[in-house]
């Protein structure tokens, strides 16, 4: 089975790259109107030889420690606690997998950064992780969560890196939008989009996990990305 570039750190690079959704601005303050996906949790893997059957399709929520993955994954999905919060960086140590369609699912990655644990389990995390972005078949794309307020670090200028290699569509939310008034948000996203101009795969976008912004656009690619598009939840009242 054929396998993908290595994920953030690896030195080769291929020579093209798929294209994705092109670049916007999104202005809007309002919630969401779509709505949310409808996912439930379907088991936690320390490692991926323990993950789920490795078929159908797969976006990867991935960022480092406090930029607010946990919390974004919460508002895609209109629940408050499918994804662990907390104030403590590190705490998704595990993959975990949510099923939202019959044959999709996300996947919340460890964190990546400080955490309150020994130097060795963090290697260990991080293994997991580069395992699985290199090897899952079912990848379709992944979701970088970063804080607006603190972009591209070293670990989101390696994830981009392996966006680049991979040719896999990569999402970049610039999460905590809320923290910024309306021309420091926009300020960022123009600069954001400056940085990944040269890859077609790559896409910013400004986001608040806490007011719901940019949660629409959010769902629209989700859905394309996991071919739900002809989905819809089942009425409440039903």
């Amino acid at each position: 089975m054929a396998r993908r570039p290595r994920p953030p750190g690896a030195r080769r690079r291929p020579k093209g790259a798929a294209a994705g959704p092109p670049p916007e601005h999104d202005r809007s303050r309002q919630a969401p109107e779509l709505p949310p996906l409808i996912a439930e949790f379907e088991t936690s893997a320390p490692d991926l030889r323990r993950a789920p059957p490795d078929s159908g399709r797969e976006v990867a929520f991935a960022g480092r420690s406090n930029a607010g993955k946990s919390s974004v994954l919460n508002r895609i999905v209109g629940q408050r606690s499918l994804a662990r919060t907390s104030g403590t960086p590190g705490r998704t140590q595990l993959l975990n997998f949510f099923r939202v369609g019959e044959d999709a699912r996300l996947v919340d990655l460890p964190g990546y950064g400080y955490a309150k644990t020994d130097q060795a389990t963090r290697r260990a995390w991080q293994a997991n992780v580069e395992a699985y972005l290199e090897n899952r078949q079912t990848l379709v794309g992944v979701v970088l969560v970063m804080d607006i307020r603190h972009p591209f670090q070293e670990f989101d200028e390696r994830m981009i890196t392996w966006a680049r290699m991979s040719a896999l569509p990569l999402l970049v939310l610039l999460n905590k939008a809320d923290k910024l008034g309306h021309g420091a948000g926009v300020r960022a996203l123009r600069e954001a989009e400056a940085r990944v101009a040269d890859l077609p795969n790559v896409q910013p976008l400004l986001f608040s996990a806490l007011r719901g912004r940019g949660t629409d656009r959010v769902l629209t690619i989700l859905r394309e990305w996991l071919c739900l598009d002809g989905e819809m939840p089942p009425d409440p009242a039903d």
